[in-house]
């Protein structure tokens, strides 16, 4: 499929062998409201019958995605942290920590662009915990959407934690700003814009996709066994490891450029639908 049609298309029937399905939370799954729509309950006991493994994948704290999905947490895979972090039930699959000084260096670089006038802050994302330096009342309001376990220290350079990543917050354009500010770091580091506001600094080889492609390996399922659902730069490898790829119509235009198919906006329920259509059922959820 060439990028002029790709993701232009929706899923129009059913996946005879589906067997993974992994959905990004933001913008994708949760709804205007940030909220896993009604829908999706009645629907992952079908998807649990016919051997299908459904796997929030999130730059969400794994403390955070659990609480969302307490009522069916402990039969779970979640993908949090943007990939660094993979759980089944609770229980670490894999972990991605990053290098102790390059965490320092982040939140050193930005201290400097706050002194500059920009209305920013880093999160430092531990296994333990998520935290905040910053008295700063609209970064702390933004970093609870995100963070269920969030401290608030007084240093992040004396934080004593493994260390997964750094999200840093950007009231104003992440993209514009904040990214560019970090730049340096992408030549040993992933360096991803995840949402309009966050910019995630990670291990090199950390991301959405490669803890897919973990799944793919310990479950023995194949990327044509494999459905994933995204909207933003961050979702990019986790679309590239699934052959059913899924844009919500609402994604970022690189995102509708590289996936398959397209599905209705996340404030549709277009990840329940699409997915109805690829276990063939048919009628109102």
């Amino acid at each position: 499929m060439s990028l002029d049609t790709a993701a232009r298309v929706a899923l129009t029937g059913p996946l005879p062998d589906l067997r993974l399905v992994t959905v990004d939370m933001d913008g994708t799954l949760l709804d205007a409201d940030h909220r896993i729509p009604d829908s999706l309950w009645s629907l992952l006991p079908q998807l649990r019958e016919r051997g299908v493994i459904f796997c929030p994948a999130s730059g969400r704290q794994h403390a955070t995605l659990a609480a969302q999905f307490a009522p069916v947490a402990d039969d779970l895979v979640i993908i949090a942290e943007n990939g660094s972090y993979v759980a089944h039930g609770g229980r670490e699959i894999s972990s991605t920590t990053i290098d102790r000084g390059v965490v320092d260096e982040v939140v050193r670089a930005v201290r400097d662009l706050v002194a500059t006038g920009v209305h920013a802050g880093a999160v430092v994302c531990g296994k333990r915990s998520a935290y905040l330096e910053t008295h700063d009342a609209a970064v702390r309001a933004e970093a609870d959407r995100y963070y269920a376990r969030l401290e608030s220290v007084p240093d992040l350079l004396a934080v004593d934690d493994d260390v997964l990543k750094v999200a840093v917050f950007d009231a104003g354009s992440a993209a514009r700003t904040t990214a560019p500010a970090l730049a340096r770091f992408a030549d040993t580091h992933q360096v991803v814009v995840s949402g309009a506001h966050w910019v995630d600094v990670m291990h090199a080889d950390v991301h959405k996709g490669a803890a897919v492609q973990t799944l793919q390996r310990l479950h023995g399922i194949s990327r044509s066994q494999t459905m994933a659902f995204g909207d933003y730069l961050n979702d990019l490898q986790m679309l590239d490891a699934a052959e059913h790829s899924v844009a919500m119509d609402n994604a970022h235009p690189q995102v509708l450029a590289r996936a398959r198919y397209r599905a209705p906006s996340n404030t549709q329920d277009g990840v329940v639908r699409t997915l109805r259509t690829a276990l063939g059922l048919t009628g109102a959820p």
